[in-house]
């Protein structure tokens, strides 16, 4: 850490930043907003963003303990959700769509009706590729020997 106040609380809020938002946009943003608060040399300012920062961190790491399955298990609920809706996409549909075209080229299906609905993928691509990277920075941490608390 640096002796000077403004770039110190700067470093802070870097850390804090890096540790809240896995999203490189959002963070550059973020590291952004502090930088020019830093050149404006507001150090009360800087500080009160790197306070929010770092209490907002704290928040998430009592949560991510927290006993209750609705505080704690939103996290895992989302990667079940994803994982779900990847089975459904490019395991039960084409099933689906197999078993549709043979029933309705028996005549079983009428032809009025349409086959089962297709995932909008793009948005299912963006979280389980998110889901990925936290369980990859988690897989690393786990080989550095960081402890965590059973659920």
């Amino acid at each position: 850490m640096s002796f000077d106040p403004l770039t110190a609380l700067l470093q802070a809020g870097k850390m804090a930043i890096e540790r809240i938002w896995p999203d490189p946009a959002k963070r550059a943003e973020e590291v952004r907003k502090l930088e020019e608060l830093k050149q404006k040399g507001s150090l009360a300012e800087l500080n009160v963003q790197v306070q929010l920062l770092l209490g907002q961190l704290e928040i998430n790491k009592v949560e991510a303990q927290h006993k209750s399955l609705f505080v704690a298990g939103w996290r895992p609920w989302i990667g079940w959700v994803g994982g779900l809706a990847l089975a459904y996409q490019f395991v039960l549909y084409p099933l689906l769509c197999w078993c549709w075209a043979i029933y309705s080229a028996k005549g079983l299906i009428p032809l009025e009706m349409t086959p089962p609905p297709v995932l909008e993928t793009g948005a299912l691509f963006s979280m389980i590729t998110a889901m990925l990277g936290i369980g990859a920075m988690r897989s690393y941490d786990k080989a550095r020997g960081t402890q965590t608390h059973k659920v």
